[in-house]
């Protein structure tokens, strides 16, 4: 049974190995991200991480893979060891998408606790409906064998004029409400995004934020941890607490 769930995003740079001079910039962010692994260790250590890709698929907790193409080999995993020396048969599979290395990377930045911690990733395509999303978050609410569910994306990367996307003023409006949601556990604002704008704004959250609003519909608490725009793009953190059902 889902007791708690959290949001993070899934930046490369929360690795301190790959933020360069982003490193002091992203210290809150990272710290944030940090605390939160934590938590979620200490609530359970069957983890569900869900994020969204160009094509859906799922990794079990025997992955590993390794931030090389993004400019450091820092090698992470979903279970067990990431080193490169614990395992020789655990070679990383360098196509391992953003969520999927932020959420191993977050499981080892939960300290000794993270190292019992086994995690099921599941990547949804980035045009999932939101109709489809809220279903699979159900879904997952629904089946047994996890305590966490860790949600993995960024908000809109269209905040400053440098930004990946460039300057769109709706970015604004879009995270403050995405952030609004985050804090009062609102599911139903979630799961109302939508799509094209989420698309028009450079949006990686949109389908995972949409698959919390259906596993957990109706939380029994929720805290907003950060919220960020660095380098123009936008970055939330959050915890809601579950209760006994989920629902």
């Amino acid at each position: 049974m889902i007791v708690t769930a959290a949001v993070v995003p899934h930046p490369p740079l929360l690795a301190a190995e790959l933020a360069g001079t982003a490193a002091a910039e992203t210290a809150a962010l990272r710290a944030a991200c940090r605390a939160v692994a934590t938590r979620l260790a200490a609530a359970g250590d069957r983890w569900l991480a869900v994020g969204a890709a160009p094509t859906a698929a799922a990794y079990p907790p025997g992955t590993c893979g390794t931030f090389a193409g993004f400019g450091a080999d820092v090698r992470v995993a979903l279970a067990g060891p990431a080193a490169p020396d614990a395992d020789p048969g655990r070679a990383p599979d360098p196509e391992l998408p953003l969520p999927v290395l932020v959420a191993g990377w977050l499981r080892e930045q939960a300290g000794p606790a993270g190292d019992a911690v086994r995690i099921d990733a599941h990547v949804l395509a980035r045009d999932t409906t939101p109709e489809d999303a809220r279903r699979a978050g159900e879904e997952l609410a629904a089946a047994d064998g996890h305590d966490v569910l860790l949600v993995l994306g960024d908000g809109a990367a269209t905040h400053t004029a440098r930004a990946p996307g460039a300057l769109d003023e709706r970015a604004g409006p879009y995270d403050r409400a995405v952030a609004d949601a985050l804090a009062a556990g609102d599911a139903a604002a979630l799961a109302g995004l939508d799509p094209e704008l989420s698309d028009e704004l450079l949006v990686a959250g949109r389908v995972p934020w949409q698959v919390l609003a259906g596993a957990a519909p109706r939380p029994a608490s929720a805290r907003l941890e950060h919220s960020s725009a660095p380098y123009g793009v936008a970055y939330h953190v959050a915890v809601w607490e579950l209760g006994s059902s989920g629902a």
